[in-house]
């Protein structure tokens, strides 16, 4: 006798090359004891090594860990898709998977800016380490932002732009390109800028989005979104 429940065919296919291979990956797994929330502690571990191989600063360690958080930004699309196809979505999965990407890039920059203090690198005022933790923190307030926006506006509000099957956090996938041609330190300077910079415009986002759903809601709406608001705290 056959149980096996089939895979939902309703779910639309995804946009990133990345997610596709995912779904492919992780459709064997529907039906099995793996959850996502599985497979998201397999990318924090993964991750969690390539920053603490980044931080060690040789040129070998880097590139370990170059590859390190590569694998763990794929590995990211697999709990998703499997909580999709597999019917197996959940609000606390959904929160431990965005705290698990803010702390997975925190650390990338972090553990960048250590290992290039590490390598006795100078010609900077501020430590590289600093530098870093400057990136990380910012990018930590954008997750958080993203989170608040996605509340207030469903998961369009912070849709990713997306060319060609990919998408911005996408970039990370050139990581190794940064490391096996030696300019992490321009990287951690450059992220220290940018990321900050980036930040702000989120947190601007963030004001208009917080000012759009403050406005007035027609009666029949209002219970729904007094439900909603409920649900998420």
């Amino acid at each position: 006798m056959n149980s096996r429940p089939p895979t939902p065919i309703n779910v639309p296919p995804p946009r990133t090359w990345d997610a596709r291979l995912a779904r492919r990956l992780v459709t064997p797994l529907v039906n099995t004891w793996v959850t996502p929330n599985h497979l998201t502690t397999l990318r924090l571990l993964i991750g969690l090594a390539g920053a603490l191989c980044l931080a060690h600063g040789e040129f070998a360690w880097a590139n370990a860990g170059a590859f390190l958080i590569v694998l763990s930004n794929f590995v990211d699309h697999t709990d998703g898709e499997l909580a999709r196809i597999g019917g197996k979505s959940s609000r606390i999965g959904h929160f431990y998977d965005l705290a698990c990407d803010a702390l997975v890039t925190v650390m990338l920059f972090v553990g960048m800016g250590i290992g290039v203090g590490a390598a006795h690198v100078g010609g900077l005022k501020v430590a590289p380490g600093v530098l870093g933790a400057v990136a990380g923190v910012a990018v930590a307030l954008i997750f958080f932002l993203r989170m608040r926006i996605e509340e207030m506006a469903g998961k369009a509000g912070t849709k990713q732009a997306s060319v060609g099957g990919f998408e911005t956090e996408d970039v990370l996938y050139l990581l190794p390109i940064v490391t096996l041609t030696s300019v992490v330190m321009p990287f951690v300077v450059v992220a220290s800028i940018g990321a900050p910079l980036f930040a702000v415009w989120v947190v601007i986002d963030y004001w208009r989005v917080a000012r759009r759903a403050a406005r007035p809601a027609p009666v029949a709406a209002k219970a729904s979104e007094t439900s909603q608001m409920w649900a998420s705290e």
